[in-house]
């Protein structure tokens, strides 16, 4: 995303081009983007409800390599940071708790 001059993320969505849609054409395009996940194609028994915690704000040194890599996809870098964080947490939990 670029930025504008008062330094705010200028929105890339083509909201006139979306407005002349059908629901059908939107439908259609949210079916065929990969990164899409429709309810109705998840299994609801499996789905869990997960409430936002409150976050602790920290300094955290990282190279500066992998800040840019996070910082490519956009906004939500950091959430996508603490994301990957958690997944790892919950994969050394679950091996600890192995028999």
């Amino acid at each position: 995303m670029s930025e504008t001059s008062t330094g705010r993320t200028k929105d890339r969505t083509d909201l006139e081009r979306i407005d002349q849609m059908t629901e059908e054409e939107i439908e259609e395009a949210a079916r065929s983007d990969p990164d899409s996940l429709l309810l109705e194609d998840c299994d609801p028994s499996t789905l869990r409800l997960v409430m936002p915690r409150a976050r602790e704000s920290v300094s955290l040194r990282v190279d500066p390599d992998v800040l840019s890599f996070f910082k490519s996809f956009g906004r939500g870098y950091q959430t996508r940071m603490n994301a990957i964080l958690r997944a790892y947490m919950e994969a050394q939990l679950s091996k600890q708790a192995r028999p």
